[in-house]
């Protein structure tokens, strides 16, 4: 019981000293993870479970890029901001991944159609706000370090290095960590996906598709942010 009210009160006291967007994200997580919860409780199934692995997952980037937008000694330190940034490169795929999770919604007949779909989109919300916020931070970053001009010169190479993480992760079914345990067999796929473009056409459409979409829904999202109701 005690440990109840601390584990309680930790909570409210982390909630209490993060920012009005960051109290939104993690009470929009926490309704996530509340509805699978309510699932697993009541039908006894697992299946969903591999939502908060992914939404963890999500979460990576967005942290990386909120550590180093407070460290402006990471920032001016070219080697070590360079570093951070291919590590951030690695993970952001994994918040828009979980748009392609819908594939998993079907009619399974133990809890409402309705329960699973608004389930599913809680978490691609999630995912989605997360990686949007993470990608809004690097680029207020990168402009100012680099002094980009042109919006579109960080956020579409962005946006498409994203969809191509999509692909490789929901198609080729490669991990972020396979960069470093599967390296060979990852480069290898990809490779086969620049040199055939005609074969892999179908990929490369959705690939591009991908990366249009997430650049518009950045760019309103953006725009949203800074209209006067």
């Amino acid at each position: 019981m005690f440990k109840q009210f601390e584990t309680v009160a930790a909570i409210k006291s982390i909630y209490q000293q993060k920012s009005e967007i960051s109290k939104i994200v993690m009470l929009s997580c926490l309704f996530s993870l509340g509805m699978v919860g309510i699932r697993v409780i009541y039908t006894g199934e697992t299946f969903f479970l591999f939502l908060v692995w992914n939404l963890f997952l999500a979460y990576v980037p967005y942290a990386i890029s909120s550590v180093l937008y407070k460290r402006i000694d990471w920032i001016e330190s070219t080697p070590k901001f360079l570093f951070i940034s291919l590590a951030w490169l690695l993970f952001i795929p994994n918040s828009f991944y979980i748009i392609t999770d819908l594939v998993h919604l079907d009619y399974r007949y133990v809890v409402p159609f309705w329960y699973d779909l608004m389930l599913i989109l809680s978490f691609v919300w999630n995912g989605i706000l997360l990686g949007i916020l993470s990608v809004r931070q690097m680029e207020k970053i990168f402009i100012t370090k680099w002094q980009i001009r042109t919006e579109l010169w960080f956020v579409y190479p962005v946006m498409f290095l994203n969809s191509l993480g999509v692909y490789i992760g929901r198609y080729l079914r490669f991990n972020s960590w396979d960069v470093i345990t599967n390296p060979f067999q990852l480069i290898s796929d990809i490779l086969y996906l620049f040199i055939h473009p005609i074969q892999n056409r179908f990929d490369w459409s959705m690939i591009m598709c991908y990366s249009l979409f997430m650049s518009l829904v950045y760019i309103t999202m953006k725009r949203l942010s800074r209209s006067v109701a």
